[in-house]
């Protein structure tokens, strides 16, 4: 379940991702879950964790509920127009730059995020959901079998954060977090 700063952290690195998928032009729910998923994938890989976004197997890959409930609340707040920052994100925007510089992991992540749009981001959804569905995952009772996602029955669960056990994560300063509350419009 998300603390209340983790529903800040994801929604802010949530506007931060789509502000760099901007440049690749068109995007659809299907593109950006995919993206999503995968930038918090990459992030476990590296044992690290950004976002703390639930994932289950849907027809078109990986799907978040919570990121989408966050995408319609940043609708409403006008910090997006569909997937495109507004021009009341630019705080947003700013102020995730400066954290990500605060510490080295908040750069790692930052990395990982900018790793996965540049590669993934000018895929067409075809092309990213076939990536996410060849991704091979263990069962966590079971962590020596793999198995492709494609081959997961649908609406099973494929990532749950509060599980996973990192050795870094997204942290901000308070005064920043509630600035960036505020910029989010909560």
């Amino acid at each position: 379940m998300r603390t209340p700063q983790d529903i800040t952290i994801d929604r802010a690195l949530l506007v931060y991702l789509l502000h760099l998928a901007e440049p690749y032009g068109f995007m659809s729910d299907v593109k950006f879950q995919q993206l999503l998923f995968l930038s918090e994938l990459f992030m476990f890989g590296k044992n690290l964790k950004g976002f703390h976004f639930e994932f289950m197997r849907f027809a078109y890959g990986a799907f978040s509920k919570e990121a989408d409930n966050d995408l319609l609340f940043l609708r409403r707040k006008e910090r997006l127009e569909n997937f495109t920052p507004t021009e009341q994100a630019q705080p947003v925007i700013e102020l995730v730059e400066q954290v990500a510089q605060s510490t080295d992991v908040n750069q790692q992540i930052m990395d990982i995020l900018l790793e996965t749009v540049k590669v993934h981001g000018p895929r067409d959804n075809s092309e990213i959901i076939k990536a996410v569905e060849a991704i091979e995952l263990s069962p966590a009772d079971r962590p020596d079998q793999k198995l492709a996602i494609r081959d997961i029955s649908f609406h099973s669960i494929l990532l749950v954060p509060s599980r996973i056990e990192v050795v870094g994560e997204w942290t901000v300063p308070p005064q920043q977090l509630k600035q960036l509350n505020a910029a989010l419009g909560a």
